[in-house]
């Protein structure tokens, strides 16, 4: 044990809650001492030679010396491998059942004692000793995945899944050289994704984070790769702890070789099986959308700015706050309330002191047009009393709660105090936990964020959470934390929202997660966690969107002037000015930290910060059809400025800057003093929305940035719907440029139910130098039955 972690423990918990984290540090260390016996001694095993293979629909399984390999191709298009025995099936990430097998593709030989599927949109091959090549119809290379090697436990029935079970196992892949990583969830260092090595661990970072700290709070081995070749998405379907080794290539100058950029996949047991999702940027998310289900769709009122802090402390201060947001004109949609507002932190609880009328509140500000958000978190307080302990234990034949291997529950240190965690993988567990939230319902809230899921267990030294012998369910299958810790936080999320979907059927729910995996938008989106306070901090805010966009999660935001210290007036502007042009726009600091409320930081920083959140507010609109045609098509809000010109080499390496949906391109400042910055463009007419000047893209301009708002730039003849100085829905349309059309896609509000929302298409061009703008029906073309205000003319 590093003595500086116990007084850095110390001094951060108090002397007595120090000195509980190392008790159950070591507590954890004697668990898994007795729990996890060594591996012990192991053999190395590669597939060896093809001996055959078996034909079935849509591909079929190969057979080798010493492994066997099933690949298939789906209706769909993606493509499915898996080797040992391995299936889609059971998998947390995907939505229900696996999807049909595309009857056309079969497999067939190939040359040199290969084989091959090919089927309309990929083409699969694979090696005689067992590489597997997924080309584009035209045959171009996109991934080349190598003989995998695994490590087996002498003794094993290696070559079966449960064998394989038990092996590590490392799957190295070859793509273009010119190719681009991005992705493998929430990065800091990115959004593409440089060489180097990315564990897939959630991970709590103990305290404010900057781009260069990894893993984070929400990791999944999910690969958005971009070369000239196309786009693909690679997915290792394994929840257990592990490495990405990720370098680029190089192209070879002159008459030399190409050398591929490459892909290492260590994970130290589970199957070994993948998905890979091949097409334009828009195409793989729909199709990623497909296999792991739509994004929950937020309610409108979520899509407005919100309010946090970990230290309210009282029902007065949030109503000084709120009262704060209204006497200055400024528009507020929620406030989330931190642990502080619990009874000893213990969860589904309200200090009534502070609270006395927590209900009464939640009326009141609603009222206002004000939504209370409540934070929830796992761990449950361990005493004789607690009745959310005391129910926990009487669920089921074993109690609700994760035990070790003696079946004794795992006692964990949180800010309750000694906690224990209940098992999501359970099935029984998540419907209990799911009731709960009846509760917080009662209290008035309208939406819940969880927090500390990864799951967290304070430590001054080894792993912040769980004991990795601890049991869980998974659902039947039965294991260990090694396997089940990446999908804590997401089978939490899933427990949370079909508990409120029970409870409030006629309400869409509204929860974010700190924690999380692959298929986690189907339950609600994600936050930053604590971002460092400073400009690193701020640049991270943007690179952890655009990567978690890419791994199919649209809706996310961080701390909006980060979560510790004290930002200066004008890096918290920076801050909020990007905020605003993110899904989940909400300010939040920690319990020490400084105010995070607009009018904290003098008038000047108000105005400012007041324009911006009057330009959200006019975008209302259009954030409400982005969020519709997230769950429709899975293309996030927030996306890389590649995204319709992937082949365009110069933007895969834009970093500072994002399209919001179709029409819009944001450049916000990173960086302290600039009042000027350089945009590169994609291919196009592009306006200034501030000045209306008109630049050509592809290309890079120079545009003012002054302190009073970021660079924005509206794409000819999008159409963009926004609500009019009278509030009712209108469309803002820039003009085509010559010889050109353009268009855009209105998606109204219809409430915060189910209710089926209506897509309007709108087509723009030039008429004799008059900008046209119509509906677009499946009776023809009409004129809009809105307001239609024309710019860039």
């Amino acid at each position: 044990m590093d003595g500086r972690e116990l007084v850095g423990s110390i001094k951060v918990f108090g002397s007595v809650r120090g000195l509980r984290t190392v008790r159950a540090a070591w507590r954890r260390r004697r668990t898994d001492a007795w729990g996890l016996p060594p591996r012990g001694a192991e053999r190395a095993r590669v597939p060896g030679p093809a001996s055959g293979a078996e034909p079935l629909p849509g591909g079929g399984i190969v057979r080798f010396a010493r492994s066997s390999l099933r690949i298939t191709v789906s209706v769909g298009g993606a493509v499915f491998w898996g080797w040992d025995g391995a299936g889609p099936l059971p998998s947390y990430a995907l939505a229900g059942e696996a999807p049909e097998a595309d009857p056309r593709a079969s497999l067939e030989p190939d040359t040199d004692g290969g084989w091959r599927i090919v089927a309309e949109r990929v083409t699969v091959a694979v090696s005689r000793h067992g590489a597997v090549e997924v080309r584009t119809p035209g045959g171009v290379m996109l991934r080349r995945d190598l003989p995998p090697r695994w490590w087996d436990p002498v003794g094993s029935d290696a070559g079966g899944p449960e064998g394989a079970s038990g092996s590590r196992w490392v799957q190295r892949s070859e793509v273009p050289a010119d190719a681009r990583f991005f992705g493998l969830g929430g990065r800091a260092a990115g959004p593409r994704l440089r060489d180097g090595s990315y564990r897939l661990w959630n991970t709590d970072p103990k305290g404010g984070f900057v781009p260069g700290d990894d893993p984070l709070y929400l990791t999944m081995p999910v690969q958005f790769v971009v070369s000239d070749a196309g786009t693909h998405l690679a997915f290792h379907d394994n929840a257990w702890d592990g490495r990405v080794t990720l370098a680029e290539g190089e192209e070879g100058a002159g008459s030399g070789h190409d050398r591929p950029g490459t892909s290492e996949v260590r994970l130290d047991g589970g199957p070994l099986r993948c998905w890979v999702v091949v097409g334009t940027p828009a195409r793989v998310l729909h199709g990623w959308a497909a296999l792991t289900g739509a994004p929950a769709l937020p309610p409108s009122w979520a899509l407005g700015p919100q309010h946090a802090r970990w230290g309210f402390g009282s029902a007065r201060e949030v109503r000084r706050v709120v009262a704060g947001y209204r006497e200055r004109g400024l528009q507020l949609s929620a406030v989330h309330l931190d642990i502080d507002h619990y009874d000893g932190h213990r969860v589904f609880t309200v200090d009534q002191e502070r609270f006395p009328d927590l209900p009464g509140l939640a009326e009141e500000l609603r009222e206002q047009g004000v939504r209370l958000v409540s934070i929830v978190d796992p761990a449950v307080k361990a005493e004789p009393g607690n009745a959310v302990y005391e129910a926990g234990r009487a669920v089921g034949a074993s109690g609700a709660f994760v035990r070790d291997g003696r079946g004794r529950e795992v006692v964990g240190e949180v800010w309750p105090g000694p906690c224990v965690y209940p098992d999501f993988t359970d099935p029984a567990v998540r419907e209990w936990w799911g009731g709960l939230y009846e509760e917080r319902l009662r209290q008035g809230f309208a939406g819940v964020w969880h927090d500390m899921n990864e799951p967290v267990s304070f430590a001054p030294f080894g792993d912040p959470t769980l004991p990795r012998s601890a049991r869980h369910a998974l659902d039947g299958r039965g294991g260990d934390h090694r396997e089940a810790h990446n999908v804590y936080g997401l089978t939490m999320a899933r427990a949370g929202y079909e508990g409120l979907r029970r409870l409030r059927p006629d309400e869409r729910p509204f929860l974010f997660s700190r924690s999380g995996w692959a298929g986690m938008q189907r339950y609600g989106g994600t936050w930053s966690g604590d971002v460092s306070t400073g400009w690193p901090g701020l640049r991270a805010s943007l690179a952890l969107v655009l990567g978690l966009g890419l791994c199919g999660v649209p809706y996310s935001g961080p701390d909006v002037g980060g979560f510790d210290g004290f930002p200066s007036p004008e890096l918290y502007l920076r801050w909020y000015q990007l905020g605003a042009w993110l899904p989940l726009f909400r300010t939040h600091a920690a319990i020490d930290a400084g105010r995070r409320e607009p009018w904290e930081f003098g008038p000047e920083i108000l105005e400012h910060a007041r324009v911006a959140l009057a330009e959200r507010e006019r975008l209302r609109p259009y954030f409400e059809t982005l969020a519709r045609l997230a769950r429709m098509t899975g293309a996030p809000y927030v996306r890389p400025v590649w995204w319709g010109t992937p082949e365009d080499r110069a933007l895969r390496d834009c970093e500072d800057a994002f399209l919001l949906g179709d029409a819009l391109l944001v450049a916000p400042v990173l960086t302290r003093g600039a009042d000027r910055r350089a945009v590169r463009l994609p291919r196009g007419r592009w306006y200034d929305t501030a000045t209306g000047a008109a630049y050509e893209g592809p290309g890079q301009v120079l545009l003012d940035a002054p302190l009073s708002r970021v660079p924005v730039l509206a794409r000819a003849g999008a159409v963009l719907p926004v609500r009019g100085e009278d509030g009712a829905l209108a469309l803002e349309v820039w003009a085509p440029a010559a010889g050109r059309t353009g268009g855009g896609l209105v998606v109204r509000d219809t409430g915060d139910g189910w209710e089926p929302a209506e897509i309007e298409r709108y087509q723009s061009r030039l008429v004799d130098g008059r900008v046209v703008v119509q509906r677009v029906t499946d009776q023809g073309v009409g004129e809009p039955e809105v307001r239609v205000r024309v710019r860039g003319v």
